[in-house]
């Protein structure tokens, strides 16, 4: 090792001091990862693996990727939940004295990405840290996406498992891809167990806890440069201040610099918000269909008419998040209608929106210092449609689209400094010149203008030339290896002087030099690398103005995101006709011919069918549904769930007419499947879900149930749905609206001894051995299940379809108990349909006394008398 080379020096210290990551060593136009690294690499990326000696008794596993596409490969690392520090070269290796010396600039982490490349400009990118006191039993949480400075903290109360179930509730709407845990090993376990299994992409890692409470709240206030932390609402929420302390000292060791993209943290109260766990996000698929995992077919598919990156972000944000309190919901609601009821203003911002580009990332970049002179012109091109949707928005009336208007700045003075600097069309390289503008820079002008001067000398030397020598095609050219050079072809080689030097032979010409020509390519060489470097010093000032606007710039991007989902809902209702909601306080929820968003939206040959629902904490708290699968049940609880979540995003609703009265949670259970990984049945993961529900829900909560107790033996399953039944429907237990969904048909009697529990079913029609689905709601229970008859019309075999009839009719008769009773088709005809069977049900005891003959042993006399008796009995029933 004392014969190490300084590069391998350089690099091992580096990487001692990043062990948890993987090292992009900057070789070059490369990156290069040595040893374990080179290893790892090379195997993920399927990559050749090389070596090298670098003074080591052994060669050194080596693998490289290109410098300018580096970034997909770090993508492809980070989605597997890897770090990556960057190490560059941080001096001009033409001003480096020895080895050009390398520092990490950054560590890339699944939580701290900014790359466009690399994120999904339709949702936000979080990194979450959790602070929790065991004895307090409260929880600090942050929320931040480096990528766009959004900062979020609040707090969580609760007693050990509702505990978890709260922080669970808050991980499933905001979905990190990090998680920092300062936290006792049995939380952390929990949680653990939790992101493995519902966000699989989430990496996590364990922090030490090393500041007190005083510490941390001079590290914020410090850091935010704040007088006290009354001015973020953190005043005596220690553990708040824990969580945000660890995360901005975790941002700081990873994005290496000061952080001024992180805007100021914003305190949000729990209770502002919609309660909505993971499994009610997935069962009413309200971002991603549960079967193809696609957008389309969810209900962010049918809203999202969003022209910007940051509507699509923010729109995602309230589905995920509708609101409790009535008269925000109502702002929303008034904006909403105002662009409804002015097509030509809602047309008009959509037009401009449409040309709008990601500005909230691109200020991310500009503060990080990473974005290029394209990325600046981009920034300008969007910030030029600013004025004109300011204008259009003067034309509101609504309370909350003046108070946006008044609000936003259009950044007029940004615009300027980018759009009379940069130049129109500027290369993506910020070291090769042609990025300011001429009339920008007095400097730069003089260095181009040394440029042309010196390029028409270099035009008159070659028709000089050409006339002096008699080669009438002399040219002289260059290239970035040989400079200037002079090219004559090989027919008039004969007429070179001797005062030119030959530079380079080619197959059909000849390339010379000339004193005088290496002169004016040193001085044009020189001219051009002073340019080079002026223009970039001039680029980076112009860079650093506008970071300075951080705040500026994304105040007015919310407002720009604002008046895009606005005008998208406002599409969407005009579209589907939907209407505005009445929204109360917590109370009735009553809805006329509603109908399923996403399903009318699909369904284009066939026409929806729509259906009323009342729902209140007096008569009508529980509606048990009957009827068979595939009319309908399922369809019409998500489609109340989805119009009460819809009226409080602040949106219209797809109804004739709707009262919303406002709930604090939805909570779904509906379908399940084994999870083998974690050893947990079908039945028991429906349980632990049930479990959450009945813990967590209030009576302002609205709870749709599906099939409860399915997964187990008949009694044991109707006895808990009853149970659970009789739970929610108690005003003084837990009172809760709820749909309930069930083939247990015994429950419906429910209703004759509770009298806030409704009976509805969904109608059908049978037509012989058929059933048409009328997909209508009625008031009353079911008459049956047509199990069978669905299985006929998903294709199971006819002989199969016949004998399940005759069991049926069998176990619904208990003829089935008499252990002579055999097969009917042992005494009827095989063809007997099941209406047959029922008819024949009245000589059920005439047909037992004559199984139980002994004919045998019977002499003819006897045999006709009792014959005779039979026919008796038979003709009189």
């Amino acid at each position: 090792m004392d014969k190490i080379s300084p590069m391998m020096r350089q690099y091992l210290d580096v990487k001692e001091k990043h062990k948890d990551s993987i090292v992009f060593f900057r070789l070059g136009d490369f990156y290069e990862m040595f040893f374990d690294d080179a290893k790892l690499v090379s195997e993920e990326l399927d990559l050749t693996l090389t070596g090298r000696d670098y003074g080591q008794k052994e060669r050194a596993p080596m693998c490289g990727v290109p410098y300018h596409s580096s970034e997909a490969y770090i993508s492809r690392l980070i989605s597997k939940g890897y770090k990556i520090a960057i190490c560059e070269q941080v001096e001009n290796p033409s001003e480096a004295r020895g080895l050009v010396r390398r520092e990490v600039v950054r560590v890339i982490t699944p939580g701290t990405i900014i790359e466009g490349s690399m994120l999904d400009e339709s949702r936000n990118n979080y990194i979450c840290s959790i602070y929790y006191n065991n004895s307090e039993r409260i929880a600090g949480i942050s929320f931040c996406d480096v990528s766009t400075g959004e900062l979020k903290v609040s707090e969580i109360f609760g007693q050990d498992d509702n505990l978890i179930s709260q922080i669970k509730i808050e991980l499933g709407k905001f979905g990190p891809r990090e998680i920092l845990y300062i936290t006792p090993p049995d939380i952390y376990r929990q949680l653990a167990s939790f992101l493995k299994e519902k966000l699989s992409n989430c990496s996590a890692e364990v922090l030490e806890e090393k500041f007190d409470d005083q510490d941390s709240i001079n590290y914020i206030t410090k850091h935010f440069k704040l007088k006290n932390l009354n001015q973020i609402n953190l005043e005596s929420k220690n553990h708040c201040i824990k969580s945000l302390v660890y995360l901005i000292e975790y941002l700081k060791n990873t994005q290496k610099g000061s952080l001024n993209n992180i805007g100021i943290p914003m305190f949000y109260d729990r209770s502002d918000y919609m309660g909505l766990d993971l499994n009610t996000i997935r069962n009413l698929e309200l971002m991603e269909t549960m079967r193809t995992g696609s957008k389309r077919g969810s209900l962010l598919g049918v809203l999202d008419k969003t022209k910007t990156a940051m509507g699509k972000r923010l729109l995602r944000t309230w589905i995920e998040r509708p609101l409790i309190n009535k008269e925000q919901i109502l702002a929303r609601q008034d904006s909403v209608s105002e662009f409804i009821e002015n097509p030509m203003v809602r047309s008009g911002l959509t037009e401009l929106l449409s040309g709008v580009h990601d500005i909230q990332r691109i200020m991310t970049k500009i503060t990080y210092s990473s974005a290029n002179a394209r990325d600046l012109k981009t920034f300008s091109n969007a910030l030029a449609k600013l004025p004109h949707i300011k204008s259009l928005l003067e034309c509101t009336d609504s309370k909350f689209l003046r108070d946006k208007y008044l609000k936003f700045d259009v950044l007029e003075d940004i615009y300027e400094l980018i759009n009379s600097s940069i130049a129109d069309d500027p290369p993506t390289s910020l070291k090769e010149g042609n990025i300011i503008k001429t009339g920008y820079d007095k400097q730069i002008d003089n260095y181009r203008k040394d440029i042309y001067e010196t390029e028409d000398l270099i035009n008159s030397i070659e028709q000089r030339e050409r006339e002096s020598t008699g080669i009438p095609k002399l040219k002289i050219n260059y290239n970035k290896i040989f400079g200037y050079y002079i090219e004559v072809t090989n027919s008039y080689k004969k007429l070179v002087p001797d005062s030119y030097t030959r530079k380079q032979t080619l197959s059909n010409c000849e390339r010379y030099t000339t004193i005088e020509l290496k002169e004016l390519e040193a001085r044009v060489l020189t001219a051009r690398e002073r340019i080079c470097d002026a223009e970039y010093k001039v680029f980076e000032e112009i860079r650093n103005k506008v970071a300075e606007n951080f705040t500026r710039v994304t105040n007015t991007s919310s407002i720009i995101a604002i008046i895009d989902v606005l005008q998208s809902l406002a599409l969407v209702a005009s579209t589907y006709n939907y209407v505005k909601p009445e929204i109360q306080d917590p109370g009735v929820i009553n809805i006329k011919q509603g109908r399923h968003p996403v399903v009318e939206a699909l369904v284009k040959d066939t026409d929806f069918v729509p259906n009323d629902i009342l729902l209140d904490t007096d008569k009508n708290t529980v509606a048990i549904i009957t009827g068979p699968n595939m009319a309908g049940k399922s369809t019409y609880m998500r489609q109340t769930a989805l119009a009460v979540l819809l009226a409080q995003m602040g949106s219209f609703v797809p109804a004739e007419c709707a009262t919303i009265g406002i709930v604090d949670n939805i909570f779904t259970r509906i379908g399940a499947s084994d999870d083998l990984a974690s050893g947990q049945s079908t039945f028991m993961i429906e349980m632990n879900e049930v479990a959450e529900i009945m813990k967590n829900a209030t009576h302002n909560s609205l709870l749709i149930l599906d099939e409860i107790g399915r997964g187990t033996s008949t009694f044991d399953g109707m006895s808990i749905a009853r149970a659970v039944l009789e739970f929610v429907a108690d005003p003084l237990r837990l009172g809760a609206k709820t749909l309930f969904a069930t083939h247990y048909h015994e429950l419906t009697s429910i209703t004759d001894e509770i009298h806030n529990i409704k009976n509805y079913n969904i109608a059908v029609k049978k037509i012989g051995d058929d059933i048409v689905f009328l997909r209508t709601i009625s008031l009353g229970a079911a008459d049956d299940s047509y199990g069978i008859e669905v299985a006929k019309l998903a294709g199971i075999p006819n002989h199969i379809i016949s004998r399940a009839k005759e069991i049926l009719f069998n176990l619904e008769h208990n003829l089935e108990k008499n252990p002579q009773f055999t097969k009917y088709s042992n005494i009827t005809n095989e063809t007997f349909d099941y209406d047959s069977k029922k008819e024949i049900l009245k000589y059920k005891d005439i047909i037992q006394e004559l199984r139980e003959l002994n004919i045998d042993a019977m002499t003819p006399i006897t045999a006709f008398s009792k014959l005779s008796n039979f026919h008796s009995l038979c003709l009189n029933r």
